[in-house]
């Protein structure tokens, strides 16, 4: 599956500044989740946020916030417990087939007015909500692919062990950059240059 930003949107998880301070590669895994995030800006892909028990956790890392079009709150480890898919479906209208007064609501078949399927994910830390939430978005039938150098776990085994789960689930393993070169498709692209100035990173 070749990555099209028509068919894109992307969810950042977590990344609370507090628990981050635990992470030696911070600033590489912050760097790149905001490079995600400007890309998507200029192809206007749209990028939404799940922040986890700030009250306990501490907010989202301002930086990445910012480049949120709304940021969920949540006490699930999976977004998708705390309403995370009907934000990416967006408005839905009902298509009654038949007598309407003979069908009750859960067999009325939905018309899903966004198209946007595929949900690129980045967060920390990948073997609790990153996992959980892409698990969940699998179970819904959304496409689900991590972008590896921007998810991070504090222990090694653990991220490790997440990406197996994933890939074993269904979940394409992608990186920033394969992102990137998909969504401009040719160097003759009016954004390229824009998109590649900060490389490499």
């Amino acid at each position: 599956m070749i990555l099209n930003t028509d068919e894109c949107q992307v969810v950042m998880i977590d990344f609370s500044a507090k628990s981050l301070q635990r992470l030696p590669q911070k600033n590489s895994l912050v760097g790149c989740a905001k490079e995600l995030a400007r890309i998507s800006k200029i192809l206007n892909v749209p990028v939404w946020g799940a922040e986890h028990a700030s009250a306990l956790n501490g907010p989202m890392q301002e930086e990445i916030r910012s480049c949120c079009q709304k940021v969920m709150p949540k006490l699930h480890f999976d977004a998708c417990e705390e309403g995370l898919s009907e934000i990416l479906r967006g408005s839905s209208k009902t298509t009654i087939q038949g007598n309407a007064r003979s069908l009750p609501k859960h067999l009325q078949k939905k018309e899903i007015l966004n198209e946007r399927s595929t949900i690129l994910i980045a967060g920390f830390e990948t073997h609790i909500s990153v996992l959980q939430t892409a698990l969940g978005l699998i179970d819904l039938e959304f496409d689900v692919c991590l972008v590896i150098d921007a998810c991070a776990s504090v222990n090694a085994l653990n991220h490790d062990a997440a990406l197996d789960r994933l890939a074993g689930a269904g979940v394409e393993i992608v990186t920033l950059e394969m992102v990137a070169c998909e969504w401009v498709s040719a160097q003759d692209h009016p954004s390229y240059a824009e998109i590649m100035k900060h490389w490499p990173l």
